[in-house]
This record gives C-alpha cells, structure tokens and sequence, in this order.
C-alpha cells in the first residue's frame, strides 16, 4: 500500500460546505424575487379595487376615504406605510389612483436594490359611469 501526500482526509465537508452556502444564497435571492411579483401583484389588485369602487361612488370625498381605508386594511402591514395620491380628473370623469407601497425584503440590507427597487407603483385610472335618462 502506498500513501498519498497530502491526501484527500477533509476535503468532502469543505466543499460540501461552500456548495451548500451557494445554494442557499441563490434560495435566497430566488424568495426575494417571488416576494416581490406578489407584492407587486398585491399593490395592482388592490390599487385596481380601489379606483373602480371609489368611481362606482362617483368620486364622492366621503366615499375616497373609506374607499382608501379598506385598501390600506387589505394591503396589512404594507398598508400603514402606503402613500394613496387621488385625482379626480374633468368634470369628475375619471378617478384616478396612484398608490406607492414598500416591498418587503428578505436580503439584508447592504445587499438590497437600492431606492429603485424598494417601492411598488401604481396608477389606476376609472372612468365614473353615470345614467343617462334617454
């Protein structure tokens, strides 16, 4: 039997080791980048809601504040910190939305997007239907 130099005692768990640190840093980026298409699915669904209901009300003040309300309950945690911008544009013709939400992250933060990334937008645009008597 001839012993090898060096040999190869150890260099298993080393490299199993760092393969494994890649891969979670890859899970990682890969749950940040799902986190935020639903985030950003979230925002337009609710901000979409939001300007439909308030034109079905006529674009009425007291109807934008509730209106505003249930969306900031329906966004959670994300709702508290949302900016909700109204318009009201013509002859109270269309309502129009713009809502500015954090994106949650889960890469630290020296890691992250920069300010580019940390903010979902969205403008929604609903025309108020009004009857028309013939």
């Amino acid at each position: 039997m001839r012993r090898r130099r060096g040999g190869e005692r150890g260099s298993g768990p080393i490299s199993t080791a760092l393969g494994f640190a890649v891969f979670l840093a890859f899970l990682l980026l890969a749950m940040q980048f799902l986190l935020g298409l639903y985030t950003s699915s979230v925002v337009t669904a609710v901000a979409s809601d939001a300007a439909h209901r308030a034109a079905a009300s006529g674009g009425d003040h007291a109807a934008l504040v509730q209106v505003e309300a249930e969306a900031r309950r329906q966004l959670g945690r994300a709702g508290a910190r949302a900016r909700f911008d109204w318009s009201i544009v013509g002859e109270a013709d269309e309502v129009v939305l713009r809502v500015q939400a954090p994106r949650p992250t889960i890469v630290p933060v020296g890691a992250g997007r920069g300010d580019a990334g940390d903010v979902v937008e969205r403008t929604v645009r609903a025309r108020v239907e009004r009857f028309r008597a013939p």
